[in-house]
């Protein structure tokens, strides 16, 4: 009785061995078609019928390889080993899945089992240097990230995954420096692909918010901090980042409610405190430098506001409200040409009618002050009344009449009586109505009414003065004294 089950025992293994044995050949089969999901099938139901084959666990683990499913593949490939520990195809596979997964020690390891069990093997050596070359570009990249080298960063995870294409870790590495770097897509793509293969990928979460997070996207970054965190509750990154996300938008949002009120010393502090949370933000830190600059020019710190709008714009050159709330300020101050230059900015980047209105009333003013100021001449606002114009027009002229200067060095002289004439050329504009209007409007008016240059500003003094009649002043001319001198008696 012992011996008929011993036989049947035999019998049983003998025809389960064959079977598998079968499986193992149509696996092998689909393998070649490239149709691994029919070849992981029967290469499986190999492994059922004997599971104790290195071999089988050997091929499906290969077969995982080429599904990228490196850790069932890694899974297997051990398996095999264990079953038989001269497997040198099993030890090169766990290296290679090792590798793939970003464990280049634990590959290099499988590597030199390889090449004890066959010293010449060149697939094992080949492979030795792959994982000693991601073990120096993960060094490589430790200090690059210390340093904030975030571009050197990129590179070397970029070496890295050529061999290690599987590591998670190395993406999301890359993906954090893309994101440093403002290369928001790339690093949000990076982070995507992780996230459709493992959902709960704390790591993947975070960098998904530091892209929202550093593209102002506040209230969606934070969502996505708090997710990292419920599936990594020790990440300190995404802890620290939603922080500083709830941080900076309460500092900003207090300030811009103290600009709202009117409080803009507040709203100067505040958007001033703003700015010190995260250097590294680099949107939302631009509209906090144009929005401290909105304030300042409130607060007549023009040159103060010119140089948080031109922070603002070297974070983020796009930025078109910090060139438009610049280019205000440089007309304030009057500086034209540097007003232009940022209109121009403007209208090439967003044609509107209202940046053209912008650009040529700049032009128009840039225009208008390479040529004489007459109301700085007079010393009166361009709004001056026509009494305030004849007012003006009286204390300069009075002021810088040749003969007030009679006994002053020749010098002195010549500069007076240019003074002189400039004066009764700003009143000769400004107290007729026709002409005002065409010089506040940027017209050169020497192209319809002849040289200024032409009229003698004596004239017009005597016409104002009346002669020597009513207003209490003589004139009489010294022919000694040359061209331009007067006699000058008040009454």
């Amino acid at each position: 009785m012992a011996s008929f089950s011993s036989s049947f025992c035999l019998l049983f293994l003998c025809v389960s061995s064959r079977e598998a044995e079968s499986f193992k050949e149509q696996g092998n089969a689909y393998y070649i078609k490239k149709d691994y999901s029919e070849a992981f099938n029967y290469y499986t139901k190999a492994i059922d019928m004997c599971p104790k084959n290195a071999s089988y666990y050997g091929n499906r683990a290969a077969t995982l390889m080429m599904l990228s499913r490196h850790r069932e593949a890694l899974e297997d490939s051990q398996q095999a080993v264990r079953l038989d520990d001269t497997f040198m195809k099993g030890h090169l596979r766990e290296g290679k899945c090792h590798l793939s997964l970003g464990n280049a020690m634990a590959a290099s390891r499988c590597f030199h089992r390889v090449l004890e069990l066959e010293p010449d093997n060149s697939q094992a050596q080949q492979e030795v240097k792959n994982a000693d070359s991601v073990l120096e570009y993960e060094k490589m990249a430790e200090i690059g990230f210390e340093k904030h080298d975030f571009r050197m960063v990129v590179f070397c995870m970029d070496r890295a995954l050529e061999s290690a294409s599987a590591c998670h870790r190395f993406k999301v590495l890359k993906a954090e420096c893309l994101a440093m770097l403002g290369r928001y897509p790339e690093a949000q793509s990076v982070a995507s692909d992780i996230l459709r293969m493992d959902a709960t990928n704390g790591d993947a979460l975070y960098v998904r918010g530091l892209c929202l997070y550093y593209e102002d996207c506040i209230d969606k970054a934070v969502q996505f901090f708090v997710q990292a965190l419920r599936m990594a509750p020790d990440h300190e990154k995404a802890r620290l980042a939603c922080r500083n996300a709830k941080a900076l938008k309460a500092k900003k949002e207090d300030g811009n409610k103290a600009f709202k009120d009117g409080n803009y010393d507040a709203a100067y502090e505040l958007y001033s405190e703003a700015l010190t949370i995260d250097p590294n933000n680099i949107k939302t830190n631009a509209k906090l430098f144009c929005n401290r600059g909105t304030v300042g020019s409130k607060l007549k710190k023009i040159d103060q506001a010119i140089e948080d709008c031109t922070k603002a714009v070297k974070l983020d050159e796009t930025y078109i409200k910090a060139y438009l709330r610049r280019a205000q300020c440089y007309m304030d101050k009057e500086e034209y040409d540097e007003a232009v230059r940022d209109y121009e900015k403007v209208y090439q980047t967003e044609k509107t009618k209202e940046h053209k209105h912008l650009l040529k009333n700049a032009q128009l003013e840039l225009k208008k002050s390479k040529r004489k100021d007459y109301y700085k001449v007079l010393g009166v606002d361009k709004d001056a009344t026509e009494d305030e114009i004849k007012k003006a027009y009286r204390k300069r002229a009075l002021m810088h009449h040749p003969d007030r200067h009679s006994s002053a060095s020749a010098e002195i002289q010549k500069e007076e009586e240019k003074k002189f004439k400039e004066v009764g050329e700003a009143f000769t504009v400004l107290s007729d109505p026709k002409k005002k209007s065409r010089y506040d409007s940027g017209h050169d008016l020497e192209d319809d009414t002849g040289n200024m240059g032409d009229f003698d500003a004596n004239n017009i003094f005597k016409a104002f003065f009346g002669g020597g009649g009513g207003q209490g002043y003589s004139f009489e001319a010294n022919q000694s004294s040359g061209p331009g001198n007067f006699f000058f008696q008040f009454g």
